[in-house]
């Protein structure tokens, strides 16, 4: 089978400011959740956090099956590619998290939430580290990191697609079960989603239309987004998700949404598609500054969390008020421009030290990839 072409300039565009929107709709979403928007914002302002992070699930499967093809060709390069990515922006966010929890906790005598795991950090951070928050019975987030349970999620899903694609015959499927019997039905559920966005990649030449009709499906998508953020369903799916739930004995946790993100996937699919399609040559002329948000999305989707946490704690917050929400959106908007120096100097540190330990394990013996 050949491989699709690669992304033409328009789309990788337009992923690219979807990914932006979606980091900033959590970031408002989570203004709501952690009550700093007042009872009058939070009825106003729609809270599309989940749908948010279920667009993330699809560009996700979309952009490593497209690197999979076209850049990352081996298993090896696969490897440190999505290690150097994630643990670039985890190692310095978790540490964060942990030094200014513990310093609010033992210092300042303020509640912290999940504070418990900070008396045994030497246990939690490998534990985050490993991407174990969701697995079977766990249930478990670092402190002010509530963003968190996504990557517990796409870490596995990582490994999940690299097991399918690069492990020769029939051990795939071994592998591939043995990785799905470790991670717990929870991951199961949202692994289509993610799946989704692999389909989409792959069957996206099929999908040619013209212009007209893809930007009329395009608007079309747009509308029904709307209007679900207006009916709002999820509640009463989310309930009958929980009733359908066959282990008892197992919280649902982060997948308690899942009929809701089964449908919100179809609306990201149809624009994504449509999208491809419709030429939107508008975001050619804003290239630089997409490409500046997109750039910085997964530091400020991991780490807006930490800025809220802290600032509750250190800081009386009168919610609803301009100033605050201001003052707090520059904050999380500063850590996270500061941040990304930092974590792209890091991959780059990864990087080479992956590829050194790979090869110093394939000069003793180790079976090359």
């Amino acid at each position: 089978m050949t491989p699709p072409r690669a992304l033409d300039a328009r789309f990788s565009l337009y992923l690219d400011l979807a990914r932006a929107c979606a980091a900033l709709a959590v970031v408002v979403a989570h203004f709501g959740y952690f009550r700093i928007f007042d009872d009058v914002q939070i009825a106003r302002i729609p809270d599309f956090g989940r749908e948010a992070v279920i667009t993330f699930f699809v560009l996700s499967g979309f952009v490593i099956a497209y690197s999979a093809e076209h850049k990352n060709l081996t298993a090896r390069s696969y490897f440190i590619a999505r290690a150097a990515r994630l643990f670039s922006v985890v190692l310095p966010v978790l540490a964060l998290s942990f030094i200014l929890a513990t310093c609010v906790h033992d210092m300042l005598h303020m509640p912290v939430e999940d504070g418990y795991e900070l008396r045994r950090p030497w246990l939690y951070i490998p534990f985050h580290l490993a991407f174990l928050g969701d697995v079977w019975h766990f249930v478990e987030r670092p402190p002010w990191l509530i963003p968190y349970w996504s990557l517990d999620y796409e870490a596995w899903y990582y490994v999940l697609f690299g097991v399918v694609h690069f492990v020769p015959g029939r051990r795939r499927w071994l592998a591939a079960g043995a990785v799905l019997a470790l991670v717990g039905p929870r991951l199961w559920l949202l692994l289509p989603v993610w799946l989704a966005g692999v389909a989409l990649y792959r069957l996206q030449g099929r999908l040619a239309f013209g212009p007209g009709p893809a930007r009329a499906g395009w608007v079309l998508s747009m509308v029904l987004i709307g209007l679900w953020g207006w009916l709002d369903p999820e509640p009463w799916l989310r309930g009958v998700a929980q009733g359908l739930w066959p282990f008892a004995h197992i919280r649902m946790g982060s997948a308690d949404r899942v009929l809701a993100d089964y449908a919100v996937m179809g609306l990201v699919l149809l624009n994504f598609a449509c999208a491809r399609q419709a030429r939107f040559d508008v975001v050619l002329r804003l290239a630089r500054p997409i490409r500046f948000l997109a750039g910085h999305t997964f530091t400020l989707y991991l780490s807006h969390g930490i800025v809220i946490g802290l600032w509750q704690s250190v800081l009386p917050i009168e919610r609803g008020a301009a100033h605050e929400i201001v003052a707090i959106g520059i904050a999380i908007a500063v850590v996270a421009l500061a941040s990304n120096p930092v974590t792209e100097a890091l991959q780059r540190g990864l990087r080479r030290a992956l590829e050194a330990g790979l090869a110093l394990g394939t000069r003793m013996g180790m079976k090359p990839n």
